[in-house]
């Protein structure tokens, strides 16, 4: 019996950031899906529970449910939670880390910061 890949939550309202990252990920042979939104995301979840990804990669502001409102909603779940924001707002990475995000990461991002927060997050070796 063959394990299965780790999988990744992409969630983005900017479709070529959550194609770039899906694309990163299967890189390294993480399974991801994308979401546009965090509606799409927790209605998602709500429909399959258990389908429950090893991390997510959450964008801070997206129309609707933004980033820090899906991780408050996610909280004792135990899934990591990694914003990437364009908006490097003070006083809002402190509110996500404070929270429990596994990391804080500035777009646009280097490749590497990402995958090197992916892979602590969800406890993998290269």
């Amino acid at each position: 019996m063959t394990e299965a890949k780790p999988f990744v939550a992409v969630v983005d309202d900017d479709e070529s950031v959550s194609r770039a990252i899906k694309r990163l990920l299967r890189s390294i042979g993480l399974a991801s899906e994308t979401y546009k939104s965090g509606e799409d995301f927790l209605d998602a979840r709500d429909a399959a529970p258990l389908r429950r990804p090893d991390c997510i990669v959450l964008d801070i502001q997206m129309p609707g449910i933004g980033g820090l409102d899906v991780q408050q909603r996610l909280a004792g779940s135990g899934i990591p939670v990694i914003f990437i924001t364009a908006h490097d707002e003070p006083g809002i990475r402190e509110q996500a880390l404070a929270a429990g995000a596994a990391a804080y990461i500035t777009k646009p991002f280097n490749d590497a910061t990402l995958i090197d927060a992916v892979r602590a997050a969800i406890g993998a070796t290269p």
